[in-house]
């Protein structure tokens, strides 16, 4: 490898390295800053980048358009939320609980919404997120429309309790971390090559032999699960749950993450996650149009930076490479 194309690799090595120390010491710079109110709002970054790379990984790799990823972060949620009110609190029931059930719930919904392709495809997605929502709305016993309030959280090992926000943001980000590993490694594998072959060409695929929709229903199952983990995360870190966490908005809020980050992009949904909320939690200081002004810069960002935000990284570090 020569000089120049050697640099811009180890700059972004230098990067995610140092991102990642900022990351592990934030609760402590926050502290020294004396704005530990803000680690609530970080915690709240992290599971949202969780959420959005869940989604990232059905519409950058999968090449499927769903509009209802918020119902498996929303059955996470509830999962955890309804286990804690019956005084369940052992963090790792929780965490068998919500893979089980939004893995099964993937599966079936996947099963019957993956036999269909394109507009069909969003739509019996989103019918089932619906379906979900008002169900939450209708169970009184669970707090219905109101939802439900917690007073205590998940306990880990060794005593970890996640009412403790340092304990939820080091979980949060280690999760976090994982994902990004694996979805790392999950790129040139040969399952991942099979998947990026067959959103690109699913026909063409399908002609070559590709199981196409077994590796779909495993991509969206896979999703759906990840979504439900940070769906478990969420209704700790915030205390409360609501049928608001599976409507069809929260799905849109996750699609503009993702394609605000760059979609099939590793980064992508946690870039997304991190731009998304800045933008919404600094333009609410100054205005109380937040929205209006945040959707200028996404149709900025569309017309501009086709490939997202993690795009325009990689073409600056292209450029770099160039001698």
């Amino acid at each position: 490898m020569s000089a120049a194309a050697a640099r811009p690799v180890a700059l972004e090595r230098g990067a995610i390295v140092a991102l990642a120390v900022v990351a592990v010491a934030l609760p402590w710079l926050l502290q020294a800053l004396q704005a530990d109110f803000y680690l609530s709002f970080a915690s709240r970054i992290v599971v949202y980048a969780i959420a959005a790379t869940s989604l990232n990984l059905v519409l950058g790799y999968g090449g499927m358009v769903s509009l209802g990823h918020a119902a498996f972060f929303g059955v996470g949620s509830y999962v955890t939320a309804i286990l804690l009110v019956e005084g369940v609190r052992d963090g790792g029931v929780h965490l068998v609980a919500t893979i089980v059930i939004a893995a099964a719930m993937a599966l079936v919904i996947g099963a019957i919404s993956l036999r269909t392709r394109g507009v069909y495809f969003i739509m019996i997605t989103l019918a089932f997120a619906q379906m979900l929502f008002y169900l939450a709305n209708s169970v009184k016993g669970y707090g219905g429309d109101e939802g439900l309030t917690l007073r205590a959280r998940s306990l880990l090992a060794f005593g970890v309790d996640l009412k403790n926000g340092i304990a939820l943001y080091y979980v949060a980000l280690i999760v976090l971390a994982a994902t990004l590993y694996s979805l790392a490694r999950f790129v040139p594998s040969r399952l991942g090559r099979a998947v990026l072959a067959l959103r690109d060409d699913e026909v063409r695929a399908e002609a070559l032999g590709f199981p196409t929709y077994r590796y779909k229903l495993v991509i969206f199952t896979v999703a759906g699960t990840l979504a439900g983990v940070a769906g478990a995360l969420s209704v700790n870190l915030q205390g409360y749950v609501s049928p608001n966490v599976l409507h069809w908005t929260q799905s849109g809020t996750l699609l503009v993450m993702v394609i605000l980050g760059g979609v099939g992009s590793v980064w992508g949904g946690a870039l997304g996650a991190l731009v998304l909320l800045l933008l919404e939690e600094l333009l609410s200081t100054y205005t109380s149009h937040a929205d209006f002004w945040t959707g200028w810069i996404l149709l900025a960002v569309v017309l501009f930076a086709r490939r997202g935000l993690a795009g325009l990284l990689d073409d600056l570090r292209r450029r770099m490479a160039t001698p």
